[in-house]
């Protein structure tokens, strides 16, 4: 997979690191899209890895006194989720990371890689965009502040240099005259990359726009701006006729192409669609119910964190899994999933479509629900791991694993362990969900052979036991 793969401990160290390495070298953060790109031959002859996912003060969302949001390098899509800075500050990076994957993708996933990845359908680039973002990039020779609508050069190219990396994204927080709405349309509800994709930003004076910016994704080789739309909405007021109107600008002015999951006159029709949507919305003051107050995120905060990696030497893997100490000699180059399974022996944790598609490798790290097929094994060392066999107290089954032999929540067995770790963490989190977040909390988990109904069942059963 890779020859050399380090630790970083900060971001000295990573600007140092990066100009000298004279190899192909990939920063990996939450690895989400690395990983999937490393198993499919895309990076043949890659040298070195460096996990910058430990390096302290690069997880925080924070807002200065000149009103600029500031997110760091390793903010994951959940930790937006969970900010109420966002939802006051940034609402249409907050709805977009709701639709982003699945809750344990979400929970590794950064923000910043998203960009950086610069797929056109990637959800997180459009309201960001919209909203005039800026991203600040650090190599060994400085600092340079580069507009997001600039940092995009072609299809999955931008102006990154070799020796830099991202270490924060910088908006304007939304003013109370300013209304933004992101949508999607995905050919599922989760784990779903989109067909198409846009936010609109709108300044607002009274009722006249001031000021608009209209983003599109997945409609040209990189997210645009529908400028003919933008022109056309300053000086109007909202209603039926100028949406209509605006959302024809906007089909004109994207480029859509046809592809596996959509052809580019399904992409135009549903541009117009998405774009009244998403402008409607707005003229009406439906937003805030766009998002559940709550959102799954399977992380139920209980005080674990990114425990640092000092006295790592690169041989030997130091890790606590299911309260048990492990020392294990080099592992690096094999998944987390790997190491679980094939060397530790704990084979509840199933290999399933190894690209964080299906949950059925589901993990506790550092108290967050994972997939561990998208998690290099070094990330085990000073790491605290819980697998299926460890849920449990003793020798009495967790009430979610009860819960699910009650109701028979159970064909094959082999999606299993994923659903009951999900299930277990949501509960955590959430001891009282109703049906619609029970979906939202298993949505990164498929089961092949049936309909679900009985494992939301089983986990509706579990809530109530466990109150009890």
């Amino acid at each position: 997979m890779w020859k050399n793969y380090y630790i970083v401990q900060t971001v000295d160290e990573l600007v140092g690191l990066l100009s000298s390495q004279t190899g192909q070298t990939r920063i990996i953060a939450g690895g989400t899209d690395l990983m999937v790109e490393i198993r499919n031959g895309k990076w043949p002859e890659l040298d070195t890895v460096l996990d910058i996912s430990r390096v302290p003060g690069l997880d925080q969302i924070s807002y200065d006194a000149d009103g600029i949001i500031h997110i760091g390098a390793l903010v994951t899509h959940n930790d937006i989720i969970r900010s109420n800075l966002i939802r006051e500050r940034g609402f249409p990076l907050l709805q977009a990371c709701a639709r982003v994957a699945s809750p344990q993708l979400r929970n590794r996933g950064t923000v910043a890689g998203n960009l950086i990845t610069a797929s056109p359908a990637n959800d997180t680039i459009t309201p960001l965009m919209a909203l005039d973002a800026r991203l600040v990039l650090r190599s060994l020779g400085g600092t340079r502040v580069v507009p997001l609508r600039e940092f995009y050069t072609g299809l999955r190219k931008t102006v990154l240099q070799p020796d830099e990396f991202v270490t924060e994204i910088q908006f304007d927080g939304m003013r109370q005259n300013q209304f933004g709405n992101f949508r999607k349309n995905a050919l599922r509800r989760a784990q779903a990359i989109s067909v198409i994709n846009c936010c609109a930003v709108l300044s607002m004076d009274g009722s006249q726009i001031v000021q608009a910016a209209l983003t599109l994704g997945s409609v040209a080789a990189t997210v645009l701006h529908a400028r003919s739309a933008e022109e056309f909405l300053v000086g109007k007021a909202l209603d039926a006729d100028v949406i209509t109107r605006a959302a024809e600008l906007a089909v004109a002015d994207a480029a859509p192409i046809s592809d596996i999951r959509a052809s580019d006159a399904y992409r135009a029709y549903m541009l117009k669609v998405i774009v009244e949507e998403a402008l409607t919305d707005i003229h009406k003051g439906n937003l805030a119910d766009s998002v559940p107050a709550r959102v799954p995120t399977l992380d139920s905060k209980q005080g674990f964190s990114a425990h640092p990696a000092e006295n790592w030497d690169g041989k030997v893997i130091h890790t606590t899994i299911n309260g048990q100490e492990y020392f294990i000699p080099y592992y690096g180059d094999h998944t987390l999933m790997s190491l679980i399974r094939d060397y530790v022996g704990l084979t509840g944790t199933k290999t399933g479509c190894e690209e964080g598609e299906c949950g059925a490798c589901t993990i506790f790290l550092d108290g967050k629900a994972v997939v561990s097929c998208l998690i290099p094994a070094p990330r085990a060392h000073n790491a605290v791991i819980t697998t299926v066999e460890g849920i449990g107290d003793g020798n009495e089954l967790h009430p979610v694993q009860q819960a699910f032999i009650d109701h028979a929540a159970v064909q094959c067995g082999y999606c299993t362990p994923g659903f009951v770790m999900s299930a277990v963490k949501l509960l955590e989190e959430i001891p009282h969900p109703d049906r619609e977040t029970i979906q939202r909390g298993i949505s990164g988990n498929l089961c092949r052979c049936t309909g679900y109904y009985k494992i939301i069942q089983a986990i509706e059963s579990a809530s109530l036991k466990m109150e009890a």
